[in-house]
């Protein structure tokens, strides 16, 4: 037998910072990538922006979070959260530090 992945292995996976959470189990992510100019060789940060589903409404503005591609699920979403990497910075978790 093969070594093949199946088909829900092979779904792109993504880092992003989400920049929108106003719609309903909704958030917008950010997702920052390094190409390189192809006449001057100068790196450059392209970025794009993907709606992805957050089935807990989870996610705030800021939060780092992994992204996977998955069935459309309505006419802009074709992402899901997996999970959160690192939640954003607010005046109460940084007064709780600082404690």
């Amino acid at each position: 037998m093969s070594q093949e992945k199946k088909w829900h292995e092979k779904r792109k996976e993504m880092v992003g910072v989400v920049v929108s959470d106003k719609m309903d189990k909704t958030v917008v992510v950010k997702v920052d990538r390094k190409v390189q100019h192809p006449i001057y060789k100068k790196h450059i940060i392209k970025s794009k922006k993907y709606h992805a589903h957050d089935p807990n409404n989870e996610c705030k503005v800021g939060d780092i979070v992994v992204i996977r591609e998955t069935r459309p699920i309505s006419k802009t979403k074709r992402w899901v959260v997996v999970k959160i990497l690192q939640r954003a910075k607010t005046p109460e978790t940084v007064e709780q530090e600082n404690v």
